[in-house]
C-alpha cells in the first residue's frame, strides 16, 4: 500500500533528457514537497511530446498518491504535457489548475498563458506544473494546503467531506 502523503515527479524537458541542460524544476519540487512532509517516490525526466510524457505518466500513476509534472506547459510547438495528461485520466479537476493559474497570475500576468491541468490517473491525482524553478515553487505554495483532504477523498476517506 503505497503512502496517502506520497508523490512521483517528472520533469518534461528536451534539453533535460538530452543532458544538454541540469533540471532544477523537478529536485525543487521534491525539495519543497519532502520539506512539507510528503514522501518522494520516483522521479523521471522525459523529452517534449505527447508519447513521452503519456508513457511515463502511465508507469508513474498508481505508484504514488500524486504525480506532480514540472515543464511542457507552455504554448511552444513541443509543448504537450496537457494533452498527455488528459489522455491518460480517467477525470480531470479542473478547479486545481484554475486555481494555480489565477493566483499565479496574480505575480505575473503570463501565467494566463500556462496550459496545465489536473486530473485522476490509476488513483493517482496528477497535476501539472510550469516549467520555471520559480512558477513550480509559487505553485506549491497554493497547492500544497489542498492535497491532505484531495489525497483523503481520492482514497476513499470522505468521511470529512459535505454535510
Amino acid at each position: 500500500m503505497r503512502p496517502l502523503m506520497s508523490f512521483s515527479v517528472l520533469t518534461v524537458s528536451d534539453s533535460c533528457a538530452a543532458g544538454l541542460r541540469e533540471d532544477g524544476s523537478g529536485p525543487g519540487i521534491i525539495g519543497i514537497m519532502t520539506g512539507a512532509g510528503f514522501t518522494v517516490i520516483e522521479r523521471m525526466v522525459v523529452p517534449d511530446g505527447i508519447e513521452s510524457v503519456a508513457s511515463a505518466l502511465g508507469k508513474l500513476c498508481g505508484g504514488a498518491s500524486l504525480v506532480l509534472t514540472t515543464g511542457g506547459t507552455g504554448l511552444s510547438p513541443r509543448d504537450f504535457t496537457p494533452e498527455a495528461t488528459i489522455q491518460v485520466c480517467e477525470r480531470l479537476v479542473p478547479g486545481i489548475s484554475e486555481m494555480l493559474r489565477a493566483r499565479s497570475a496574480e505575480k505575473v500576468e503570463s501565467a494566463w498563458l500556462g496550459r496545465g491541468c489536473a486530473g485522476i490517473s490509476n488513483g493517482s491525482l496528477v497535476v501539472n506544473l510550469p516549467g520555471s524553478v520559480k512558477a513550480v515553487r509559487e505553485c506549491l505554495e497554493f497547492l500544497i494546503p489542498l492535497l491532505p483532504h484531495a489525497l483523503e477523498v481520492l482514497a476513499g476517506d470522505a468521511g470529512r467531506c459535505g454535510g
